[in-house]
């Protein structure tokens, strides 16, 4: 499981709405945080309406000060600056990996807003992009205070492309650190949210694709069964639901309206304009959703 936990901060007071995340995980996981700034070249002088921290000794200043009262004192927290400037940090947080070996990487979406957030991306989902290490999303409150954070109640979905089920062992061990229940989803497509060629085969077959989605749902829930059956000899609490609709929208709505405290998905890593042409369905829960999300990369990207 996780034992040394990055957390990225730009000195704004949104950047650190990661930290209670941090904080929470750091003490069930009995791990170690590194807080990390870096010093983007031609920076501007005001980030979110805030100060940008510009000269590395500010910086470190910064990050000591938020060390002490952030975390517990048996948390053990480093802090690192990159001095150097840079054009691309998130590149250069993936660059850190191997000088500071940490395994779980936790970062505050700044919320640009869906649409924005779709083209564009966000540095957050551009490391996963870059790296093959966890990310943690985190997403600030309205009126800009921290968010509490707590693991009550994971949801894992899942779908029929068998790397997304490796977000399940992970699911796991933070649920049994944390003594979570685990909620296991599947959404099943109908006709009117198919997209890519499926959805343009349907249109000429339409029955045909409704019986075949009808199958999908039906071995869907005969796995989830055994699943379940599985978790809870295993010791865990555990429930699981297939639904129908489009999965993103699906997820996000089950995860309101359930008071999910946290979302693991396997993602390709696919961003920006990639995610957006190839309907990725964890870049759009990351955009539609203010619920933590972890981000496990899969596959080859």
């Amino acid at each position: 499981m996780f034992k040394h936990i990055l957390v990225p901060i730009d000195g704004s007071v949104m950047a650190e709405a990661a930290l209670p995340a941090a904080a929470f995980l750091a003490q069930k996981l009995a791990a170690r945080v590194t807080l990390m700034h870096v010093i983007e070249k031609n920076a501007p002088t005001e980030v979110h309406g805030q100060r940008h921290l510009q000269h590395p000794e500010d910086a470190e200043s910064y990050l000591r000060e938020l060390a002490a009262r952030s975390f517990p004192a048996e948390v053990p927290v480093d802090i690192h600056v990159h001095s150097t400037e840079v054009d691309d940090v998130a590149a250069s947080i993936v660059a850190h990996a191997d000088e500071l070996k940490h395994d779980l990487v936790i970062m505050c979406s700044h919320g640009k807003g869906a649409a924005v957030h779709l083209f564009l991306g966000s540095i957050a989902q551009s490391v996963i992009a870059l790296d093959s290490r966890p990310v943690l999303i985190t997403h600030p409150t309205p009126d800009g205070s921290l968010p509490r954070f707590s693991c009550r109640h994971v949801l894992v979905p899942l779908d029929e492309d068998p790397e997304h089920a490796h977000a399940l062992p992970v699911s796991k061990a933070i649920a049994r650190a944390c003594g979570a229940t685990l909620h296991l989803l599947m959404v099943i497509p109908d006709l009117a949210t198919l997209s890519g060629d499926i959805a343009v085969a349907s249109k000429m077959l339409p029955g045909t694709t409704s019986r075949l989605l009808e199958l999908s749902r039906e071995d869907a829930e005969h796995y989830f069964e055994g699943l379940e059956n599985e978790l809870r000899q295993e010791g865990f609490q555990s429930s699981a639901h297939v639904l129908r609709g489009d999965p993103a929208t699906v997820i996000v709505e089950a995860a309101e309206r359930t008071e999910i405290d946290l979302v693991v998905v396997g993602t390709h890593g696919k961003t920006g304009m990639d995610a957006l042409w190839s309907g990725s369905v964890a870049h759009r829960i990351c955009s539609q959703s203010r619920v933590p999300l972890l981000l496990l990369r899969v596959g080859k990207g």
